[in-house]
């Protein structure tokens, strides 16, 4: 038997909305078996039942990431592949969890639509160059990142984006060109509020500028790009319930916070 007839090893995938159905698709497209996990099975009898899986592709919702990491043997630890937004190094840390593979997805994938990458996705770990072959079979770009220091940055970039532009566009709406042509002021007071809890979630004082350049090249990547996501008032929740939790100021947020109230 010559290697070529030897199957790629299976990855098995928990959350299999837009983006999990995306990698599914270009890891499929390369020759990798898929074992998705739905919510009517249990993770741990999926994991047993593949012990020589490549990797586990965690792409459930933001909320639901304590509750599957939690879930994860340890020796599924170094197989992890994290590509949820408002990832940092605690939610996995926290957990015992020391050397994930993680992605920042810089593309957006809507029900009946095709993929639309605003520019290629970071991605830091032992598994980075699977991440990169999946997302290929997609015609979608990675750019591995060898840095951890970096690679946080790289995640603090991308929730500055979300975060901003979702919380803006509960006031303004409107896409993210016309957010910064019009309502810089407004972006740009966020954002600092958005950084202000980043630096209490990492513990370390950020440079403000480099990431707000991060952020403009996002917009430069998909100007029409529309600002108010269907989860932006959950993600102005869970930005100030963690602002009073560290003590941060955040005056912009607290009025769109209320003005949603009275809507």
């Amino acid at each position: 038997m010559n290697d070529q007839s030897i199957l790629p090893a299976p990855v098995v995938i928990v959350g299999l909305g837009e983006i999990g159905l995306v990698f599914a698709q270009g890891l499929l497209k390369n020759g990798h078996p898929i074992l998705p996990v739905t919510r009517q099975q249990s993770l741990s009898s999926v994991l047993a039942s593949a012990p020589d899986a490549a990797a586990l592709l965690v792409a459930v919702a933001e909320k639901d990431l304590n509750t599957v990491l939690e879930q994860v043997p340890a020796a599924w630890h170094d197989r992890l592949i994290l590509i949820q937004n408002e990832l940092l190094p605690q939610d996995w840390t926290s957990l015992g969890i020391a050397n994930p593979t993680v992605a920042s997805i810089w593309f957006e994938k809507k029900p009946g639509k095709y993929v639309n990458q605003l520019m290629p996705s970071p991605v830091w770990g032992p598994l980075a160059d699977l991440v990169d072959t999946a997302l290929r079979g997609c015609g979608l770009e990675a750019r591995i990142v060898l840095d951890a220091h970096e690679m946080l940055e790289e995640l603090v970039i991308k929730n500055v984006y979300i975060l901003t532009t979702n919380i803006a566009g509960l006031k303004v709406g409107g896409d993210v060109a016309a957010l910064w042509q019009e309502h810089e002021d407004l972006a740009r007071a966020i954002a600092a509020e958005v950084i202000d809890i980043q630096e209490k979630l990492i513990g370390q004082v950020l440079t403000p500028e480099p990431l707000i350049e991060g952020m403009l090249a996002g917009f430069e990547g998909d100007p029409s790009h529309a600002c108010k996501g269907r989860t932006a008032e959950a993600r102005l929740h869970r930005a100030l319930a963690l602002a009073r939790k560290f003590n941060v100021a955040t005056p912009r947020m607290d009025a769109i916070a209320a003005a949603c109230a009275s809507a």
